[in-house]
């Protein structure tokens, strides 16, 4: 595979002329003798560099960034305690600055010839990362051929967004060394960007010519508080609580058109109404569930983390299970650590009922999502898009706003099921609708719900239209949220307490 230098590498990602070097004679390397010290001036000679690192700064489409790259060439992009130091150097200097941080690693992990003093620097550069990430600044972290061991296990696997090279050697344990030690190879595939990017480990996986236009689009949502938001929609009398004047469906009508195969999702959505989307894959811990979608975006010129219920991707062999609710978690701590909105899209048949989502822990995973969402630090905003069935829509409902639309509903079961346990069949599923007050009228009245937008007379049939209203409505709330005192964000749970109740059945 051809390698860019990582001098080549961060001067095609950066904006031309740009690029100036950190790297001085402040961490110069530490005396050595022998074979180790040949080794260090035949890769002084053959580089032109000093170390394994090079770290800097410069302009990515006009928006200033920190940057740290391996050079393999050098000892094979090994860390050892001089590079460890220009590393937390570099990572120090961005967090003091307050610049986000762009990180590129080519590495065979630890440099052996400095032993245990090189193997703990990844203690100290994983520290310096976390701050950096506790700082609230966004850390991109692009994986090259080959990144292992050490370099791999700290500051290659702590990105807010993670891509990889194509066809790009990556993993913790060294092929060549698991096949000395076993005597047989390490399955090749194992290890393979597209590989990791299957199993959620990975965000994306591009060539080095298309990084600078996604860390671009990234910034672009992640920093788009610090660089100025749209003022707030004007107030011109009270604000609007529902977008039709129609008489509500009955709830059986709501439920079977929101059940229509050609009702638009969450992708439609995003494409007919968000800019800058950048789509994240995964737990990051070697979990991807089809059936939730991450990404960052923006609605109207208002930044978020979504993460939504895909209601293509989710089957009956394959419905929402925990491991989808471990991605929704991702994105709510990418929402907190980076001080961006989240917004919550809610769409499912309901979380899958299996022996395998039993022993996965769905229920904690439902449990754990509430809580990450009632205490979550950041303005949240919920969609009720379409389906609205039981614990796996629960999941992601509590917000500071919630919008519905016209024929979303929310039970804690799909009918079907509340009427077998009420009447021990399914034929009264349209009565028990009905009576359960699970429309989003219904929502509405009850404050569930805080707005529903119209469907003209069904979003199946006016797909991009009826996005682009949601659209609107979601940005607008965004909006509100992000100009109003964070005080004013708190009545997340309020909605659901009531003093006095009368049901009637």
């Amino acid at each position: 595979m051809s390698r860019l230098s990582a001098e080549e590498l961060l001067r095609s990602v950066l904006d031309d002329g740009t690029f100036r070097r950190w790297d001085d004679s402040e961490h110069a390397a530490p005396l050595v003798t022998g074979e180790y010290a040949a080794e260090l001036a035949e890769a002084r000679r053959l580089t032109g560099l000093d170390e394994a690192v090079v770290t800097g700064e410069g302009l990515l489409r006009g928006r200033r960034v920190a940057v740290i790259a391996s050079e393999f060439s050098f000892l094979a992009g090994s860390i050892g305690v001089v590079a460890a130091d220009r590393l937390v150097a570099a990572i120090g200097r961005a967090t003091a600055r307050r610049m986000p941080l762009l990180a590129a690693t080519a590495s065979g992990g630890t440099r052996m010839q400095e032993g245990a003093l090189a193997f703990v620097q990844m203690v100290r550069i994983s520290g310096a990362i976390a701050e950096h990430r506790r700082a609230r600044l966004p850390y991109l972290v692009y994986l090259r051929h080959p990144t292992t061991g050490g370099v791999f296990a700290s500051w290659g696997s702590l990105g807010h967004v993670t891509v990889a090279e194509p066809g790009a050697l990556i993993g913790f344990l060294g092929p060549r060394v698991y096949e000395a030690l076993h005597g047989e190879p390490f399955p090749s595939h194992v290890q393979r960007a597209e590989h990791l990017h299957a199993h959620g480990l990975v965000d994306a996986v591009l060539a080095p010519g298309e990084l600078a236009s996604i860390a671009d689009r990234a910034l672009t949502v992640m920093c788009a508080v610090d660089d100025g938001l749209p003022p707030p929609p004007a107030e011109v009398g009270p604000r609007p609580r529902v977008a039709s004047t129609t008489e509500p469906a009955p709830a059986w009508e709501s439920v079977t058109r929101s059940r229509r195969p050609d009702r638009p999702g969450v992708r439609e959505l995003l494409r007919h109404a968000a800019d800058d989307v950048l789509p994240l894959s995964g737990t990051g811990e070697g979990e991807s569930e089809p059936g939730l979608l991450l990404a960052l975006a923006r609605f109207g010129g208002a930044p978020c983390v979504l993460l939504g219920q895909d209601r293509r991707r989710q089957t009956e062999q394959q419905a929402l299970g925990p491991g989808a609710l471990r991605q929704a978690r991702r994105g709510i701590r990418l929402a907190s650590e980076l001080a961006l909105p989240l917004v919550s899209v809610i769409d499912t048949p309901g979380a899958a009922l299996s022996k395998e989502a039993e022993e996965g822990g769905l229920a904690a995973q439902i449990a754990w999502c509430l809580a990450d969402l009632v205490t979550l630090d950041v303005p949240t905003v919920a969609v009720l898009l379409g389906e609205g069935s039981g614990g796996g829509a629960l999941a992601l409902l509590p917000a500071d706003r919630v919008v519905a639309a016209e024929h979303a509903w929310l039970s804690p079961l799909p009918p079907e099921g509340a009427s077998v346990i009420v009447h021990r069949d399914t034929a009264h599923a349209g009565e028990i609708a009905g009576r359960q007050g699970i429309r989003s009228a219904d929502l509405l009245a009850d404050g569930i719900v805080d707005m529903v937008v119209a469907e003209r007379p069904d979003a199946a049939d006016e797909p991009e239209p009826f996005c682009r209203r949601m659209g609107g409505a979601v940005g607008t709330e965004l909006l509100r949220l992000l100009h109003a005192p964070s005080a004013d964000r708190s009545a997340r749970l309020a909605r659901y307490r009531r003093d006095t109740i009368t049901f009637t059945w």
